[in-house]
């Protein structure tokens, strides 16, 4: 595998990492404020737990991925920055409402309600934008004209691809979030918690998986070049769709507990699945970051700065790694804080 190779390769993987700890994050923030105020349930609260410390690492990916993003491939950043500015700036405007919000609202109790709604509507509009991108830079959307690129909006917003990956996205987030939130509230001893959000990741799952089915079919008419690559990856996709139908009979799988569903064997195997679904389509995207004017080998860095970004991310995430393990076991296993503030 050359440098181009490795260093897009560890892009994916700071996406991944950010796209699932955002989907559980954002999503947690939807069904925090589609429950509030239920006297019947306590799946408000499970989810504001779970709000409560995680955000703030969610966040550190995203400042990974971008980093690395301009590091590795600097030759990119004019290209995509002119093509992304409208979505993520409207992105960035939003998470900093958002995050405003986390911080203020625990401190200042008569902005609860506010972030409240704030954090559900901002969880569904982020992905949605975050997952636009997708369709504009696989092609078909973008004209050139000199050296700038801009994105036909006209052709983009009447398009079934861009509705089918915002579909997606949605589905995906309010199905992995529903279904980590199932295992939290079960580790919270928060069974009928653990019901209702297990109901939500049984009804959302079939249809993440319909959207994903939609968004490689709308493809066909207009990037074909990337349907082709993606069967060549055939492999993969059915591995995934392997786990998936798994991790999904897991939720009816009994427990030596008495209770129906295995919710943590359901994460580990939808996590697989996800890993391998991503991994498939972000190769057969390659080489192209923006099809089909730029591809890695054009916007790889020097082989100097290379090889110091990749020393440099190997002692970062040596750092971050133990910090993260100690963060999961402080507040997302820890009996203390999970029977405390449930």
């Amino acid at each position: 595998m050359n440098e181009a190779y490795v260093a897009i390769s560890i892009i994916w993987l700071f996406l991944f990492m950010y796209a699932l700890g955002g989907a559980i994050d954002f999503g947690a923030g939807f069904w925090s404020m589609f429950y509030y105020g239920r006297k019947d349930s306590t799946a408000a609260s499970v989810a504001n737990l779970y709000l409560s410390p995680s955000w703030e690492v969610t966040n550190v990916f995203l400042v990974l991925f971008v980093v690395a993003l301009v590091g590795f491939f600097p030759g990119a950043a004019y290209s995509l920055g002119s093509l992304m500015i409208v979505p993520v700036s409207f992105v960035l405007i939003l998470l900093i409402i958002r995050s405003a919000f986390m911080v203020y609202s625990y401190t200042v109790q008569k902005y609860t309600k506010l972030f409240t709604y704030i954090s559900g509507l901002t969880g569904l509009l982020i992905p949605a934008l975050m997952v636009s991108v997708l369709p504009i830079i696989i092609g078909g959307f973008v004209e050139v004209v000199g050296d700038r690129h801009y994105i036909l909006y006209n052709e983009l917003l009447t398009s079934p691809t861009l509705y089918a990956h915002i579909g997606f996205g949605i589905s995906a987030e309010l199905f992995l979030s529903a279904l980590f939130l199932s295992d939290y509230a079960r580790e919270a001893k928060s069974m009928d918690t653990y019901k209702v959000y297990r109901r939500n990741a049984i009804i959302f799952g079939p249809i993440m998986l319909s959207f994903a089915v939609a968004a490689t079919m709308t493809l066909i008419p207009e990037a074909m070049w990337m349907v082709d690559n993606m069967v060549r990856q055939w492999e993969l996709f059915a591995l995934s769709l392997i786990a998936f139908a798994i991790g999904y009979s897991a939720m009816w799988w009994p427990s030596k507990k008495g209770r129906v569903g295995q919710p943590r064997v359901a994460v580990i195997l939808m996590i697989i699945q996800i890993g391998l679904a991503s991994f498939a389509y972000g190769w057969s995207h390659m080489p192209y970051m923006v099809y089909p004017e730029l591809t890695i080998y054009d916007a790889l860095t020097n082989l100097t700065m290379y090889h110091s970004l990749l020393i440099g991310y190997a002692i970062g995430m040596a750092i971050l790694i133990p910090l993260f393990i100690l963060f999961w076991r402080l507040f997302l296993k820890d009996k203390r804080y999970l029977t405390e503030e449930k």
